[in-house]
């Protein structure tokens, strides 16, 4: 069976495995270096996964609330009664995995806003100023009855200019002035 979830403000029993250790003695402990940290990993995410012994014995879903699934999703139901006690066993593993994650203790965590730096060096970056626009500006004119603002024309290329530019300088493979691509046959294999 599916179980209740825990009301809000009630907290869950934390597990020792995700928790940070800490220092024992009054001491500040012993920065280590960056090759001994990276060397070995110090989690994973299948330690977030039921053990393969536990998957069967605890079933989280019953057969019936799988079907119940199924029909509300409107998919067919499984064909087999092995293809059902896997499915069973996929959807116990990513209920104990959302569990897992849920139980993890986030108080003084900020939440995650957007993946990127945030930090007061990349907004100073990525902040737009007059400054920073100024070289574009420059590159506009107003035009018009409307004074529509519009980009000036770069000065265009002479005719030498362009005609000595070599197009099929960089094709592997030309016949006259045309560049070649090679496409395999499909209908020959």
């Amino acid at each position: 069976m599916i179980r209740a979830g825990r009301r809000w403000g009630q907290s869950r029993p934390q597990p020792q495995r995700l928790l940070s250790r800490r220092c024992q003695h009054n001491q500040a402990p012993e920065e280590p270096e960056q090759s001994t940290l990276l060397r070995q990993p110090s989690w994973s995410v299948r330690s977030l996964l039921p053990s393969t012994s536990a998957t069967g014995e605890n079933a989280d879903i019953s057969s019936t609330q799988l079907h119940h699934l199924f029909r509300l999703s409107a998919l067919p139901p499984p064909a087999t009664a092995d293809d059902e006690k896997k499915i069973m066993s996929t959807l116990s593993a990513q209920l104990h995995f959302v569990r897992e994650v849920q139980s993890v203790d986030t108080t003084g965590v900020e939440p995650l806003r957007s993946i990127r730096d945030e930090t007061p060096e990349a907004y100073r970056e990525t902040e737009v100023t007059l400054e920073t626009v100024q070289p574009f500006l420059g590159k506009e004119e107003i035009r018009g009855w409307n004074r529509r603002i519009r980009r000036k024309k770069d000065a265009i290329l002479e005719e030498n200019e362009a005609e000595g530019w070599d197009v099929l300088g960089h094709a592997s493979r030309t016949v006259g002035r045309y560049f070649v691509v090679e496409v395999e046959d499909s209908s020959k294999k």
